[in-house]
């Protein structure tokens, strides 16, 4: 079989789905940098950026939006300008890719986790944040005011709420179904409470996206480092974004064929096949400065059950 152009794949990839200069900054924090220790200076990342067809001024422009929106904060040194995840953003940066890399576990043990937002304790722009906040997290809105998920996840939780202001404010139950009265079986709320139907086509889209990519990279077939870092940054930003919307329902109230799982191995195996070529493109970025570049933290090697 004839070996893939990597260069063309990468031009048809962005052509086709061309990502926005702000998300993919956001992705490279998270994905490369963040292990890193979360900070470089602007002209890396502009180096970094480079490839991926985005000017000075976007990037620029990108990470003053990110620093508006507290993800990221500047410190200045004479003519350099550095920029780091914040606390709060790295707590938030760690939730999402943690879900990226983790392998679909969640078993269901039968209770939903419910909150409920009583009329007067929150205003209008707390209760704003905190839908925004929950559905972001999976969460469904069952009924007015009252938010459910069958898992239990209390650490998030806690974060949400303090997050928009609302710790306090709302009751936090886990509920489960009473053997003693007829009733409509709870699992039969997750029909109710998500559309589904819009992530099964994401996950199949970045299959379709993405096969001929790993059948090449089966194929043992060389790429050098900074292509290597183009493919795995646009790679975990396509998962990324499928992954967002996937609200992590349990394995028993998924549809039959659950695309996530295939999806999932498919963003495993080119990862692993990416990996180290992209941080050797990663390092010799961070040592242009001729700064003490730090090693990645051990969980980064942790990713996808481990990058050997």
């Amino acid at each position: 079989m004839k070996n893939l152009n990597i260069k063309k794949w990468i031009e048809e990839l962005m052509a086709s789905d061309p990502p926005r200069a702000k998300s993919l900054a956001m992705t490279i924090f998270g994905d490369a940098i963040g292990p890193h220790g979360g900070a470089i200076w602007l002209s890396n990342l502009i180096d970094l950026l480079s490839p991926f067809g985005v000017s000075d001024r976007l990037v620029r422009t990108s990470v003053f939006r990110l620093a508006e929106e507290g993800w990221l904060a500047a410190t200045r040194e004479g003519r350099r300008s550095l920029y780091a995840l914040t606390a709060p953003g790295l707590r938030r940066v760690d939730r999402v890719y943690r879900r990226i890399y983790a392998p679909l576990s969640t078993h269901w043990d039968g209770r939903w986790t419910l909150i409920f937002s009583t009329a007067g304790m929150l205003d209008a722009m707390q209760r704003g944040a905190l839908r925004k906040e929950l559905l972001w997290e999976g969460f469904s809105m069952i009924a007015p005011g009252v938010f459910g998920h069958p898992s239990s996840r209390p650490d998030i939780l806690e974060d949400v709420l303090d997050r928009v202001g609302a710790t306090g404010k709302v009751f936090v139950c886990a509920a489960s179904e009473l053997d003693q009265v007829s009733s409509r079986p709870l699992r039969t709320l997750v029909d109710e409470g998500w559309e589904l139907d819009s992530v099964i086509a994401g996950y199949r889209h970045f299959i379709e996206q993405f096969s001929t990519l790993s059948n090449a990279l089966t194929q043992k077939q060389e790429i050098e480092p900074e292509l290597s870092f183009v493919i795995r940054t646009l790679l975990i930003h396509a998962f990324r974004r499928v992954q967002l919307h996937d609200p992590q329902l349990p394995l028993e109230l998924l549809p039959a064929n659950w695309p996530g799982t295939a999806a999932y191995a498919l963003c495993q195996h080119i990862y692993r096949h990416t990996y180290k070529a992209a941080e050797q493109h990663l390092l010799s970025v961070f040592e242009a400065e001729g700064d003490t570049v730090r090693s990645a933290a051990p969980d980064f090697y942790e990713r996808f059950g481990g990058l050997s």
